[in-house]
């Protein structure tokens, strides 16, 4: 259920500035001075006391232009945008819903953190020379006056994809692409592999990539039967540890709740219709449980190690100074665990990772496994790509989910792209047409060869 309610751009605080209020003027901290109230009011009124005035400071706003279901990094970087990009300063309400107000569970909390720019798909590539652009100069975007720069200890160590010989061909046409497209990536032979990294194993590696940086309408369908548009005129908020539901009216819904985007379209009575209809199509995203492994290697790869995707689909990084690293291995369709907790499976890196690691690096013959975790992908079944941008028949629901494990890399450039839809109605600076909910009714799935 949603619970949290994160009000974009306002504060708390003993003394607020709030929206409509006055030049110079203040409203008082309703929190610290509702009882005092209360307990005015009673003692001034005949008869048994009475509750007239009641704390609503918990509430999500009745009203907002845009609400965004899910707080993770893909739902705050449209937020984010939305603010930005606006014709005038507050022009948009925007509310942003979370259920999970610890983000404990939150996959943005919970991943990898790798920036790669080695995909196969021109859109996927420019998402992440924005996303390492952005990451460069977030002072430039975030930067709050009067306030210390903000460190992300963003680290651009870069990514080294290895592919054997049956993949060679298909790396080296990628590569083309990723160049056309402004990608700084360089193939390796094996030779110079071992040159640049002398503590690889080159054993069954063909090739190398190196990349440096880490009410309703009608219309007509295809078989000319009319269909009904729809638009969502509110959202009900669940509030935390309450059975309380809080009513807001809406203009645009923005579904960024991950692994869960599914629950939230089909509330919306996506996919409902008959199967295969545009009506039918429900949108195809499911939790999908991965596991990351922390271990320590005094004698493991040293400070200028990129992260490494092994041909076995293992992968690794560094972490931090300490001589720590951390990585995993994605299940195949038969190993996938169950979602229903996120408890890890130290079995599987002793069984499934931990030999391809010491195989590709023999310093990890030694490693010590010190922690390990779990998290959820928002895994699109369709073709592992992100769905952007807006439902065809729920006309006013928009789409930033279904990432399968690079939502966080790729989150600057799909929350713009979601902003521009929303505010111009179309895609201006990446066009993101490809990844249209359209294609899951027409069949068109649109192939990335490179998802770790």
């Amino acid at each position: 259920m949603i619970r949290r309610v994160l009000p974009h751009g306002m504060g708390r605080g003993r003394l607020t500035r709030r929206p409509g209020t006055r030049r110079g003027g203040f409203s008082l901290d309703w929190d610290g001075k509702v009882s005092e109230i209360k307990k005015k009011i009673k003692s001034i009124l005949p008869g048994r006391s009475c509750d007239l005035l009641q704390d609503t400071s918990h509430l999500p706003p009745e009203h907002s232009d845009v609400v965004i279901v899910g707080g993770g990094v893909l739902g705050l970087s449209v937020a984010y945008w939305l603010k930005k990009l606006e014709s005038r300063r507050g022009a948009i309400r925007v509310l942003v819903v979370e259920r999970d107000h610890t983000y404990s569970q939150a996959s943005t909390g919970l991943s990898v953190g790798g920036i790669c720019q080695q995909f196969s798909l021109p859109e996927n590539i420019q998402l992440s020379l924005f996303s390492a652009s952005f990451l460069r100069n977030i002072n430039e975007y975030l930067a709050v006056v009067d306030a210390p720069p903000l460190d992300l200890q963003f680290n651009p160590s870069g990514y080294l994809l290895l592919a054997s010989e049956k993949d060679a061909a298909a790396m080296e046409s990628n590569v083309k692409v990723q160049r056309q497209e402004g990608a700084k990536v360089s193939l390796m032979s094996p030779d110079q592999l071992r040159n640049k990294f002398p503590w690889i194993n080159t054993e069954g590696v063909a090739l190398a990539s190196y990349g440096f940086l880490s009410s309703s309408q009608r219309m007509l369908t295809t078989d000319d039967k009319a269909v009904v548009l729809k638009r969502i005129h509110e959202v009900h908020v669940k509030m935390d540890r309450s059975l309380e539901y809080q009513p807001v009216e809406c203009a645009i819904v923005i579904n960024a709740a991950g692994a869960w985007s599914s629950q939230i379209a089909a509330l919306a009575g996506i996919g409902e219709g008959p199967p295969g209809t545009l009506q039918g199509t429900k949108l195809p995203v499911e939790p999908r449980k991965r596991y990351v492994y922390v271990w320590h290697c005094p004698q493991g790869p040293g400070l200028e190690t990129p992260l490494v995707a092994d041909t076995s689909g293992a992968y690794f990084r560094r972490e931090g100074l300490g001589s720590n690293y951390l990585g995993g291995r994605s299940p195949t369709e038969q190993e996938e665990p169950d979602p229903a907790n996120l408890e890890v499976d130290h079995d599987f890196f002793q069984d499934k990772v931990w030999p391809h690691l010491a195989l590709r690096v023999p310093a990890f013959e030694t490693l010590k496994v010190q922690s390990a975790w779990a998290g959820y992908y928002d895994y699109n079944t369709f073709d592992q790509n992100g769905v952007v941008g807006p439902h065809p028949l729920v006309v006013n629901m928009y789409f930033a989910t279904g990432f399968s494990g690079h939502g966080l890399q790729q989150a600057p450039g799909v929350g713009r792209a979601v902003a521009e839809m929303v505010l111009k109605g179309r895609f201006q600076t990446i066009n993101l047409s490809p990844f249209l909910f359209t294609r899951f009714y027409l069949g068109e799935k649109i192939q990335e060869n490179n998802i770790i």
